[in-house]
């Protein structure tokens, strides 16, 4: 089971932070050619999690938190083609 960490902060939303980290995956893929089974499993889960979040929703639950100094974290992750996720406030 992959699980991946996202941390969104005040400058950059829950959103924002995924598609770079989706990104970031994509580009290494093709740079190496190599058929990672962890980067395909992070890119699958993180393609999941982008297509079916409303984020809207989830930015007015989370920034609140970023706006009185806490530190945000969701740690995201897909079973059975579906993504699930949890919410760390600290």
């Amino acid at each position: 089971m992959i699980e991946i960490e996202l941390e969104p902060d005040l400058s950059s939303c829950i959103q924002t932070i995924a598609k770079r980290e989706y990104d970031i995956i994509l580009r290494e893929l093709l740079q190496t050619g190599e058929e990672s089974k962890e980067l395909q499993g992070r890119l699958e889960t993180l393609k999941l999690f982008l297509e079916s979040v409303d984020f809207g929703k989830l930015r007015s639950e989370y920034e609140k938190y970023l706006l009185a100094g806490k530190r945000v974290k969701f740690f995201v992750q897909a079973i059975d083609g579906q993504v699930e996720y949890k919410t760390e406030i600290s």
